[in-house]
């Protein structure tokens, strides 16, 4: 199984964010719950949750609350039919995210080969856990609204989470890193 390491927001970026997510998915109509706003740091396959949790606990035991700056919307075409916000590939966050994979690299975690590759970004809608696949017509309309909205907007990571992929909150939380205020 798979599991994410994600950065997470304080509440006032969430609820601007979420404004944004719940302003398309009510349009679309593509969810009954909507999907938690994240940024994917890292994936991992089949870790040893154990091993894993005291290596994040560590390296991360100095980091402090960051921003990180929101740069307009990226769509991934199909199969994803993503809409997200981009994530400017700079700072704080970036550093945070090659630093990640290369520990866990280093400690035998299969994590992902070519993070140069990685678009950082928050996925506002996709086809993941939606309560139907909007039409190629739909996903094309909110990838364009999106691009023109022009969003651009610092937000606030103030903790970093293990996942596992499941749409239930409860279930999904495998730990939560708290990071320090600044």
């Amino acid at each position: 199984m798979k599991y994410y390491l994600v950065a997470l927001f304080n509440k006032d970026s969430y609820s601007h964010v979420e404004r944004i997510q719940r302003d398309m998915c009510r349009k679309y109509k593509l969810y009954r719950h909507m999907p938690v706003l994240h940024i994917t740091l890292e994936i991992i396959d089949n870790p040893d949750i154990d091993k894993l949790t005291k290596i994040v606990s560590k390296f991360l035991k100095p980091y402090k609350e960051f921003k990180v700056n929101i740069n307009g919307a990226i769509c991934f075409d199909p199969p994803y039919k993503s809409v997200n916000l981009k994530i400017e590939d700079k700072g704080y966050i970036i550093r945070l995210s090659r630093q990640l994979n290369e520990l866990l690299r280093l400690h035998k975690f299969k994590v992902r080969e070519n993070i140069e590759n990685w678009d950082l970004h928050i996925s506002l809608a996709n086809t993941n856990y939606a309560v139907r696949e909007w039409s190629s017509k739909e996903y094309v309309a909110a990838c364009q609204t999106a691009k023109k909205e022009n969003i651009h907007k610092m937000i606030t990571v103030n903790r970093i989470a293990l996942w596992k992929p499941v749409n239930n909150k409860k279930e999904m939380l495998i730990k939560n890193f708290q990071l320090r205020e600044y």
